[in-house]
């Protein structure tokens, strides 16, 4: 079978500079440099088929944008071995942007003092794309993502959630078959999020282009990934499905209760109370101790309960957890 990204045993490093605080910490820097290895990726392998949406998460510094820059072609690994779409990105440059895209949630390709749509011309000439296919791409584009009153306003004046919009238009003006997501949604407002979640979900699943969504917002990940891979300090833990991951966490589920009387408390061996807001408490139970059902028939037949929910950990939580735990093993 023949991927659209093949990683095997990718390294790189980076060296910073170091020295003790002070005046005489800066002056003994000046003789003799003391640096810090960073093991930014060490020796990360996996593939990517045709298709896929892949949720590549991990904390700060796991290593998430180096491993899409050296994808991209922008940085060189010092080991290891890169396919992309056939090509190692960093040798074969000029092919191999002209059918990828990338958008960097805090960076843009935009023109800042330029209207949206001559910085979407420039982009034309820089791919070379022929003018009638860039017309019905761009025209596509400006419709299905709201993009009409904006493209005569200059970069600079566009809110973030706007730029963001016209950010991934631009990325895909070439039509990519392979688009790179680093933190799209970034600080973008509730409504922002949803347009971009929804370009994105039918982008690949109705024009087939293979995407890799680098994120810290979980809602993202479960949104649209089929499958997630999480790396932590240049290492992968965990590559498979949300739910992958759930299990791989110890499995814990919540149970939110209802009571009638505010002033009552619950007490169970088999659970524990995480926290409680008035009548509305917070439980935590492990499944494979004890099933959610005879716990909820245990607590129902010893409290008077309005209502009551049985419920999977937060996603933010299982994650949290799993760098924890993982990264102990």
């Amino acid at each position: 079978m023949a991927y659209v990204v093949e990683v095997e045993n990718l390294y790189k490093a980076f060296y910073v500079a170091e020295r003790d605080p002070g005046v005489w910490g800066a002056l003994r820097g000046l003789v003799r440099r003391r640096y810090r290895t960073i093991r930014a990726l060490d020796g990360i392998s996996f593939t990517l088929e045709r298709g896929e949406l892949v949720g590549y998460i991990g904390p700060n510094g796991a290593g998430k944008s180096t491993t899409v820059k050296v994808l991209a072609g922008i940085l060189v690994p010092d080991g290891g071995r890169c396919k992309v779409m056939g090509r190692t990105p960093w040798r074969e440059r000029v092919a191999h942007v002209a059918e990828i895209g990338v958008v960097f949630g805090q960076r843009t390709q935009l023109w800042w003092d330029l209207p949206v749509i001559e910085s979407f011309d420039l982009l034309r000439d820089i791919y070379r794309v022929p003018r009638r296919e860039y017309w019905m791409t761009r025209d596509a584009l400006v419709e299905r993502m709201g993009l009409g009153e904006l493209l005569n306003t200059p970069v600079r004046q566009l809110s973030l959630g706007q730029r963001m919009r016209c950010d991934l238009a631009a990325a895909l003006l070439h039509r990519p078959k392979l688009l790179f997501l680093d933190e799209p949604t970034i600080g973008l407002d509730a409504v922002s999020k949803l347009v971009m979640r929804d370009f994105v979900r039918r982008l690949n699943r109705e024009e087939g282009v293979t995407v890799i969504l680098t994120t810290h917002d979980m809602d993202d990940v479960e949104a649209l990934c089929s499958r997630i891979i999480l790396i932590h300090r240049g290492h992968i833990l965990l590559d498979g499905t949300v739910e992958d991951l759930r299990r791989q966490v110890r499995g814990e589920r919540c149970l939110t209760v209802d009571l009638e009387d505010a002033g009552q408390s619950i007490e169970d061996p088999d659970c524990q109370v995480v926290g409680r807001a008035g009548p509305r408490v917070q439980l935590r139970f492990d499944p494979s101790r004890v099933s959610a059902a005879e716990l909820v028939h245990r607590i129902m037949a010893r409290y008077s309960i309005r209502d009551l929910y049985v419920d999977s950990q937060p996603i933010e939580e299982i994650v949290a957890r799993a760098y924890e735990e993982m990264s102990q093993q």
